[in-house]
C-alpha cells in the first residue's frame, strides 16, 4: 500500500501575512507591472480545458490552446504541442493534486489567461479614475504619494 502524499502547509497570506482574514497590502505599480509582464510572456490565449486519453496517460486533464472536442482523443490524435499544462495524468500517476480538483484547477488556469490581463487593465482604469477624483477633491481618503498606486 502506498502512503498518502505529504500534506503541504498553507502558503502565507498576501505579502507574508499568515492570517488569511487580514486584508492584502495595497498593490504597487511595480507589482502590477510584474503581473502584466508574466501574463504577456505566457503562451498566447485563449486557453481551454481538454479531456484527453492515451495508453500511458489515461484520463489526462489538460489546459490547451485548442478547444476540447469531446472525443477524449488518444495520442497521436492530439497535438501535444498545444498543451499548456496538465492537472491530472493518471497512468503512471505523476501529475495529481491534493483534493482531486483536477477539473477545477484546469478551469482556473485556462480562465486566468484571459482574466489576468483584464484584471490588470481594470485595476489601471480604476486607479486612473481614483487619481482623477482625488485631483479634483472628489475622491475619498488621503491622496497617495507619487509611485504608491498601480497606475
Amino acid at each position: 500500500m502506498t502512503p498518502p502524499p505529504p500534506v503541504r502547509p498553507e502558503p502565507p497570506g498576501p505579502r507574508g501575512g499568515s492570517d488569511r482574514t487580514d486584508p492584502p497590502e495595497p498593490l504597487t505599480g511595480e507589482e502590477l507591472a510584474e503581473i502584466e509582464q508574466r501574463a504577456a510572456a505566457a503562451t498566447p490565449g485563449p486557453w481551454y480545458v481538454r479531456q484527453l486519453d492515451d495508453e500511458v496517460a489515461m484520463g489526462l486533464v489538460a489546459v490547451s490552446t485548442a478547444p476540447d472536442t469531446g472525443l477524449n482523443e488518444r495520442w497521436p490524435d492530439f497535438d501535444h504541442g498545444q498543451l499548456v499544462a496538465a492537472t491530472l495524468v493518471q497512468r503512471p500517476r505523476y501529475v495529481d493534486v491534493v483534493g482531486g480538483r483536477w477539473d477545477e484547477n484546469a478551469s482556473f488556469i485556462a480562465a486566468a489567461r484571459q482574466d489576468v490581463p483584464r484584471l490588470v487593465a481594470e485595476i489601471r482604469r480604476l486607479s486612473c479614475l481614483l487619481e482623477a477624483a482625488r485631483a479634483t477633491g472628489e475622491g475619498d481618503g488621503p491622496a497617495t504619494k507619487e509611485g504608491d498606486g498601480p497606475s
